[in-house]
């Protein structure tokens, strides 16, 4: 049985997007490992633990999933660099639950990292590319794909035309330019940060509130706002925007939901960054 949290007429369900391992430094950038390595362990070649999520969103209205997965497109020496251990099983998971890739109505992305983004196209049964879900809209701030079409040197690694190249000759695709309400009750919210164009997602219902951070919350580990990523591209802005969102939404009692963490779904804090409840 999936995993899966309520809020009031929401659910929320995580699906298997592939799990993998990065390296430990990397994910925690200048915060020791003697630190760290208490709140996420690592193996001993300092690799850690991590899912590449999505999340199912089951409305009264349309059906959303927020981020895609690593996709089944990853050659085996990409699946050797990083450390691929469980297989994406979106399309199968979704079945399982009743539920056909053309059911989707709406795809969200926070970025379109290869990790977050890699299951926008999938290959089928005969080995040709496909939308994963063809029906779907697929909303990405417009500074995001300005980003993915013109990737920089260090982005290049990480914006893999791959992923791409069927959704930019589509019609499903949704540039948002700044905040915009998807249907009643979710909210896709810009921050920039760890990405030119990195947005979250604001869900509530019947006074129940989720918000999805996308890659300036990784897992729960990182909830100290000086705790980033090396991979930040703007990392004094991802430490300003984790202290403010984190203490708005701590302030509201809303639960933090996560794609990369292999110990959590989703987290409560208290006001000292303490988790006073967790979906496992």
């Amino acid at each position: 049985m999936k995993k899966g949290l309520a809020l009031g007429d929401i659910e929320l369900i995580w699906l298997n997007g592939g799990t993998f391992e990065l390296d430990g430094g990397a994910m925690f950038g200048v915060v020791p490992k003697v630190l760290w390595s208490k709140k996420y362990p690592s193996n001993e070649e300092n690799y850690i633990p991590m899912t590449a999520s999505p999340i199912l969103v089951k409305t009264p209205g349309p059906l959303i999933i927020i981020e895609s997965g690593l996709g089944n497109k990853l050659t085996e020496k990409q699946k050797k660099i990083f450390r691929v251990r469980d297989e994406w099983s979106v399309p199968d998971d979704l079945r399982s639950l009743g539920i056909g890739r053309e059911d989707i109505d709406v795809v969200v992305l926070t970025h379109y990292d290869f990790d977050h983004a890699g299951g926008v196209v999938m290959t089928d049964e005969t080995g040709t590319p496909t939308l994963t879900f063809p029906r779907a809209k697929h909303i990405i701030q417009k500074k995001e794909w300005e980003d993915v079409l013109n990737p920089n040197k260090r982005s290049a690694n990480t914006y893999w035309p791959i992923n791409n190249e069927l959704l930019r000759e589509s019609r499903y695709l949704e540039l948002l330019d700044g905040d915009s309400e998807i249907t009643e009750g979710v909210k896709a919210i810009f921050t920039g940060g760890h990405n030119r164009g990195h947005q979250i997602v604001r869900i509530e219902s019947q006074g129940q509130i989720a918000v999805h951070l996308g890659d300036l919350l990784p897992t729960h580990a990182h909830v100290n706002p000086l705790w980033i990523m090396a991979y930040d591209n703007f990392p004094l802005e991802s430490i300003r925007l984790k202290e403010d969102i984190e203490r708005q939404y701590i302030s509201e009692g809303a639960w933090f939901t996560f794609y990369h963490d292999a110990f959590a779904l989703a987290c409560k804090f208290d006001e000292d960054g303490r988790v006073t409840d967790r979906v496992t």
